[in-house]
């Protein structure tokens, strides 16, 4: 019972010199792979797909970091008036972004983030018995329409030594006759080195 209670007591006054240690040896930089949901509020489509990201620390609480994220086909259907003449057809969206940008975070294995990144976003349309003039557009976005981007989130990440997990919200802001503001949520594993 002693020898248990100097264990625990021993155990207790070392663990904070040991993830110090941790927190020394992980100090380059983080990769990470991630599950995206983006809801296209112009659009009314939600997207999901899968990014990896990868950051370089430039300060103790200053990372530059870079991401790309694909999200996979989601149908939609949309209605086109022609004089008297309504059409309804089925269109089919995929969307890539890229992006890069600076992260400020807090020191600690539970660190709080915030991020702000420019870059990228772009629509691969496709569709079918869409009434001609409409071939390839989901509402007003066009096939290979690429457009820049805004990105402003915050978010929490926690790490173990090198593994952690990262959980990430912000407004994916993509210029396009005027700023269209769209929900974006990211979650997945992080490995700092």
């Amino acid at each position: 019972m002693k020898n248990s209670a100097i264990v625990l007591l021993l155990a207790l006054f070392l663990a904070p010199v040991a993830f110090a240690q941790d927190a020394d040896t992980y100090n380059r930089g983080e990769v990470g792979v991630f599950v995206d949901f983006l809801r296209l509020h112009h659009a009314q489509v939600n997207q999901f797909g899968i990014g990896g990201r990868a950051g370089f620390n430039v300060h103790p609480n200053v990372q530059l970091e870079a991401e790309g994220a694909y999200d996979f086909r989601q149908s939609g259907e949309d209605t086109v008036t022609v004089g008297a003449v309504t059409s309804t057809y089925r269109a089919d969206l995929r969307t890539t972004s890229f992006l890069f940008g600076p992260k400020f975070h807090t020191n600690g294995p539970v660190r709080v983030f915030g991020t702000l990144k420019g870059g990228i976003l772009n629509f691969s349309v496709s569709t079918t018995a869409a009434p001609l003039g409409f071939t390839n557009t989901l509402r007003t976005i066009r096939d290979g329409d690429t457009n820049g981007v805004f990105y402003p989130a915050g978010g929490i990440e926690a790490f173990a030594g090198w593994f952690g997990f990262r959980a990430e919200a912000g407004d994916m802001m993509y210029f396009d006759r005027g700023a269209n503001h769209n929900f974006r949520f990211t979650v997945g594993p992080q490995f700092r080195f």
